[in-house]
């Protein structure tokens, strides 16, 4: 709660940033002590990870310092004060947290708990709920993902300006002077980057036995890509990473996830039923969790380092535009 507070409360975004991962590593600690792994394992790749650098790389653009509110917005206040009420009233109705007579606890969770291991054959029940039994509510979160992306696209998308003018004024990102000077910390990268790819494909594939799956392994490969390119410089990472192809993978996971649905109801069975993708129904549970689960991984990888390189893209434009206006104000004849 301290943390929440001295997060509104403070005016350097950039300590606010920081603030906001602790919170999010709270958060996670929490969620492990609550024996909720796969969320916490979620909370500490998202909310202390990605969206830690991705905030970093946003207030390159607006400033480190909150500008001062001129007038008293009374009016949101009221409106948040009435929404938290009508939030506090809807919830007077529900079970007391942790209630064993809670209808999740007598219907919902003794069939996922009892029966999914010998309905779906996989040890980690977070992953039989979420790929196969709620397979249809994480496709749209999928999808939701997806979107987020394209929408990043359409509004940040800008014409690449060393691009256009490659041959007569190469234009230097935000950070290509900064990675010079560390190469202690380039060099540790290298010999970790490989290691936080692999990682990354561990989670991928072992979320059937343990945490894990497409959601975090998603996050920890795009943070290693953003890792690579803060250290070694926006335009040499554009030089390995094919700007075009990463948005064809984003496409690709949506498509492959929905494709899994499409196939199963062509053998027979309904949208997202596994069992008919292979003679023994456990194995096409395993292959449809492995397929849709790969999917995930795909977007949530391909659209994370959408936003980055789309934020990065913007900010050298912004240098850009400051650097011809100096040119042509030193041009200038008095």
């Amino acid at each position: 709660m301290l943390v929440a507070v001295a997060t509104i409360r403070m005016k350097d975004l950039f300590a606010t940033i920081m603030l906001v991962g602790i919170y999010g590593l709270l958060s996670a600690s929490f969620f492990v002590a609550m024996d909720a792994v796969d969320v916490a394992f979620t909370e500490a790749a998202v909310g202390a990870g990605i969206s830690t650098l991705l905030m970093l790389v946003a207030i390159t653009m607006t400033g480190r310092s909150e500008n001062t509110t001129r007038h008293k917005p009374l009016l949101a206040l009221v409106v948040v004060v009435i929404t938290g009420g009508l939030l506090i009233y809807g919830t007077l109705d529900m079970p007391y947290f942790g209630a064993k007579d809670a209808p999740i606890h007598t219907h919902v969770a003794p069939r996922y708990i009892n029966d999914s291991k010998q309905e779906i054959g996989v040890q980690n029940i977070v992953t039989s709920v979420l790929a196969s039994y709620r397979a249809f509510d994480t496709l749209g979160e999928v999808v939701v993902i997806f979107t987020a992306g394209i929408g990043v696209l359409a509004l940040l998308s800008v014409a690449h300006p060393a691009r256009q003018n490659e041959k007569s004024d190469k234009i230097e990102s935000y950070n290509d002077s900064m990675h010079k000077q560390h190469l202690v910390v380039r060099i540790v990268a290298k010999m970790l980057i490989p290691f936080i790819l692999l990682f990354a494909l561990y989670v991928q594939f072992h979320g059937d036995f343990g945490p894990g799956g497409g959601f975090q392994a998603g996050v920890i490969f795009a943070a290693a890509i953003i890792l690579y390119t803060m250290l070694f410089g926006i335009n040499t990472a554009r030089r390995v990473i094919n700007q075009s192809f990463i948005q064809l993978i984003a496409a690709t996971g949506v498509l492959l996830y929905a494709s899994v649905g499409v196939v199963s109801m062509l053998n027979g069975g309904n949208f997202l039923d596994y069992n008919v993708l292979s003679l023994n129904p456990i194995a096409g549970q395993h292959l449809g969790i492995l397929l849709i689960e790969l999917g995930v991984g795909c977007t949530v990888a391909s659209v994370m380092t959408i936003i980055f390189f789309n934020l990065a893209d913007r900010r050298e434009m912004q240098l850009s535009i400051k650097k011809h206006r100096k040119k042509d104000k030193d041009s200038t004849p008095c």
